[in-house]
């Protein structure tokens, strides 16, 4: 018999109800629009997950190659502003 482990719980995150924005809106992730994208970024410059933003999978793959072309060009931050 396998022992529990002790401290090893689901996590209690509860998805955020919605449809996707982009597909709503029929639009695209695009690295030019980056004031847009600074909205799928927290506070400590790391991309949300879709569980809290109600992205899609077909679309959160999309925005974080947005995001990572933008920082790239220097449109976004790597690390948070001080």
């Amino acid at each position: 018999m396998m022992k529990k482990r002790q401290g090893q719980r689901k996590p209690n995150i509860k998805p955020k109800k919605g449809a996707c924005p982009f597909c709503k809106n029929n639009l695209e992730p695009d690295y030019k629009n980056y004031k847009e994208l600074s909205n799928f970024i927290s506070d400590r410059a790391k991309i949300i997950a879709s569980i809290y933003t109600s992205v899609c999978a077909k679309h959160q793959r999309r925005l974080g190659v947005q995001l990572k072309r933008a920082r790239h060009l220097g449109l976004l931050p790597y690390l948070p502003q001080a």
